[in-house]
Parts: C-alpha cells; sequence; structure tokens
C-alpha cells in the first residue's frame, strides 16, 4: 500500500459526493499513482461568521469544471489536459457539530487529517491543491509545509491576522497570525495582496511582523509595481498561493461570505499570475472562500477559470 492510499479513507471520492465528478472530469483519466497533481476538497463552514455557504466551495468547483468550463485556456492556446495530471481524492469527511463533537474538536480533527493528507503527498512528490471552504484551513495544510519555508502569496480582502475572534482562537480570519505566532512561517515570507479591510491591531501586527502588502488601491493605481516586485521576489523561491476568492470585487463573488467593494477584477488578477518568475517552483496552494447558493454558480465558474490560470503558468513545477 501506498503512503497515499493510507489517507483514501479520510475522504468521500468525488463520483459519490454531490458534484458526482471528480474536478475539471479530464477525458483521460489519471491514476493516484501516476498524478503530480492531487486536488481534495475540504467542505468546511465551522467558524464563518457572517455569510455561510463555503461548504459547497468544492461541490461548485467540481461542477463548474466538469460540467461548463473547458480545460483549454484560450489566450495561452494551451489545454490544461495536455500539461496537468490530477488526481481527485475527493472530500474530507467533517464530522457533525452536535453535544458529542464541539467546535474544538472538531477543528482538532479536521486539521490533523488536513497535516497529514499534505504530508503524504508532498512525501509522495505530488502537490497538493486543496479547495475550501473556510480559511481557516490553510494553517493546516501551511503547517505540514513549514519545512520548505515557502515564500506565501496570499489573495484576499482580508488579512486574516486577528489573534482571536468571536471567542474564537483558530478561525476563519486568524490563519496567518497563529501561523507567524507558532513559527510556522516568518512575516516577512508573506506576500498579501489586494488588502482592503482589517482592524487597527491586525494592521499594527503586520506592520510589526514584515508582511509585504499591496493593497487593493495600490494596485489599481500602479499595478506594475507588484508585477515587477513578484518577478523579482519569486525568482527560484518555493512558493505556496493561498487565494481567498473574496480578493475580487463583491460585483464578482456574489456568494461568498464576507464580500468587499474596491476589489480585483479578473484580468488584474490574470496579469498577477503570470508576473510570477518561470524559475519559481510551486509546492501547494488552497483555493477558499468559495460559495454557491441557489444555484448561482458564477463564483464557481471564476475560481475555476483562476485556478486553470494558476495551474497552467506555474506547470514547470511539475512538468
Amino acid at each position: 500500500m501506498s503512503i497515499l492510499e493510507e489517507v483514501r479513507s479520510l475522504f468521500i471520492s468525488p463520483e459519490l459526493g454531490d458534484a458526482g465528478v471528480p474536478f475539471a472530469d479530464f477525458p483521460r483519466k489519471v491514476s493516484l499513482i501516476d498524478s503530480n497533481l492531487i486536488v481534495y476538497g475540504v467542505p468546511l463552514d465551522l467558524t464563518t461568521s457572517f455569510g455561510k455557504g463555503t461548504r459547497e466551495g468544492p461541490t461548485s468547483i467540481r461542477l463548474t469544471s466538469a460540467k461548463q468550463i473547458e480545460t483549454y485556456i484560450f489566450e495561452e492556446n494551451i489545454d490544461l489536459a495536455d500539461k496537468v495530471k490530477i488526481y481527485d481524492l475527493g472530500d474530507l469527511k467533517i464530522p457533525q457539530l452536535d453535544s458529542s463533537c464541539s467546535l474544538s474538536s472538531i477543528l482538532a480533527s479536521v486539521g490533523a487529517n488536513i497535516s497529514m493528507t499534505t504530508e503524504r503527498i508532498k512525501s509522495s512528490n505530488k502537490i497538493p491543491i486543496l479547495l475550501g471552504g473556510e480559511h481557516t484551513v490553510s494553517y493546516y495544510q501551511l503547517k505540514a509545509l513549514a519545512d520548505t519555508r515557502p515564500l506565501i502569496l496570499h489573495f484576499d480582502a482580508h488579512r486574516d491576522l486577528k489573534p482571536k475572534y468571536c471567542g474564537m482562537v483558530m478561525c476563519h480570519t486568524t490563519p496567518f497570525y497563529h501561523l507567524i505566532n507558532d513559527g510556522h512561517i516568518h512575516g516577512d515570507d508573506l506576500v498579501q495582496i489586494g488588502i482592503r479591510q482589517c482592524d487597527r491591531e491586525e494592521n499594527q501586527i503586520a506592520l510589526n511582523k514584515g508582511v509585504i502588502t499591496f493593497d487593493a488601491w495600490t494596485i489599481h493605481d500602479d499595478i506594475d509595481k507588484l508585477l515587477l516586485y513578484l518577478q523579482e521576489v519569486t525568482y527560484n523561491r518555493v512558493i505556496y498561493i493561498s487565494f481567498d476568492i473574496d480578493v475580487y470585487d463583491l460585483s464578482y463573488v456574489p456568494c461568498t461570505g464576507c464580500p468587499e467593494p474596491y476589489g480585483l477584477d479578473p484580468f488584474q488578477v490574470a496579469k498577477i499570475i503570470k508576473s510570477i518568475s518561470s524559475t519559481s517552483k510551486l509546492i501547494a496552494m488552497d483555493l477558499v472562500e468559495v460559495a454557491a447558493r441557489n444555484d448561482d454558480y458564477r463564483e464557481g465558474t471564476l475560481a475555476v477559470q483562476t485556478l486553470y490560470r494558476i495551474l497552467v503558468n506555474l506547470q514547470r513545477a511539475y512538468s
């Protein structure tokens, strides 16, 4: 039994899940052993404090990738199916919150399984792609990769640097604070892109810890400043991408729980992705806070199109 086979029991296969199809549903099927990218969903919606729906993220992404969107990337003249070998593990089983299972115990269980899955994928020389689910999940995947000291490109409307929120130490607004505070990452290895809301304490934490920030206004006024910076800072670096869908302006993301105005548009995000140095190596990524309501799959579509472009532009990491 391979080390990856050991984690299979933690997941509901994509064919048996709500989507009924694997991510992208490529015509040429790839085995777990032969894959170079492994997608897995974490439909967690446990600590969200405003709009709900992140548990639907992995299903929305799978459905739109398999049923609506072709894998041909128009502006690149590249078909993703020719460049990647993806295996979809399915969705991590999430315990039910009830009298016998507390919020903290569920998070501890889910977190341990995310970290173990990430470690197994990494040990198999494959790249984990985590589909969320709330942003809390990023803590556990990055914790498992701490020894590689990646440069983290964090796309988000929010800093997620709160020490505690609504009485919760670990939740969707706190992962990056605890990653730094627990010693899993260094503040100067965190580049936050598209930020436009936080509290005063978070802002001071970012300054004190050396976090690099390109807020949405800076990007709108002078995107070339960010593009040049990324070309230079990602040169020969191991990178991790944490992509919160609410980095996009609220007009593009009708379902996510905490949409914000003054956000980025898809053309800006595409330019930013393309500016990442061709010498960099993607070690892992997550795509979080995607939601769906009342059969509205616009957000899932945008998430898939973004993910496809990340995978195509960073294909050197696994080709």
